[in-house]
């Protein structure tokens, strides 16, 4: 399937549960070419309402008015890369995602088969999302001289 096919594959529109959202990484490619076609595949034969976008990154690079919509839409779950990266994408195209009801699905680094499973679980398994803002200030402050350990003299 095209990248340029995949927008709006199957449409979460008054479906029950989170919200699923795919992102097939067609111009970064970073994602596991196999990872990411078994996904997309698991997901269109499970006949579950989903999203699927071409790319997360060019989405936030353009600020599309789409990730407003997507990051507005309650509970969630994004088969995508590093949950890190894909929040700083909302964050720097404006449109931040929820500190709750988000779960970020990594095909960098899991199976096919567990993203599928958990991209079809009703549940969000929550892990606290780190602001932008907070995780700058805790590098900054740990990039400070007076956070490096004193040592004694003659050491």
């Amino acid at each position: 399937m095209g990248a340029d096919k995949l927008e709006n594959v199957a449409p979460n529109k008054g479906a029950s549960g989170p919200t699923v959202l795919y992102c097939h990484c067609a111009y970064a490619k970073v994602l596991p070419t196999e990872v990411r076609d078994q996904v997309l595949q698991g997901l269109t034969e499970s006949g579950a309402a989903f999203e699927a976008v071409p790319d997360l990154c060019e989405m936030a690079a353009r600020k599309d008015p789409a990730l407003q919509r997507i990051a507005g839409c309650g509970d969630l779950k994004i088969a995508a890369c590093f949950p890190r990266a894909v929040t700083w994408l909302f964050h720097g195209a404006g449109e931040p995602l929820p500190e709750t009801g988000v779960e970020i699905l990594n095909m960098r680094t899991r199976a096919a088969d567990e993203i599928v499973e958990r991209a079809l679980a009703p549940d969000i398994l929550v892990a606290p999302i780190v602001e932008p803002e907070a995780e700058l200030a805790q590098a900054s402050s740990a990039a400070t001289p007076d956070s490096a350990p004193e040592k004694e003299h003659g050491q």
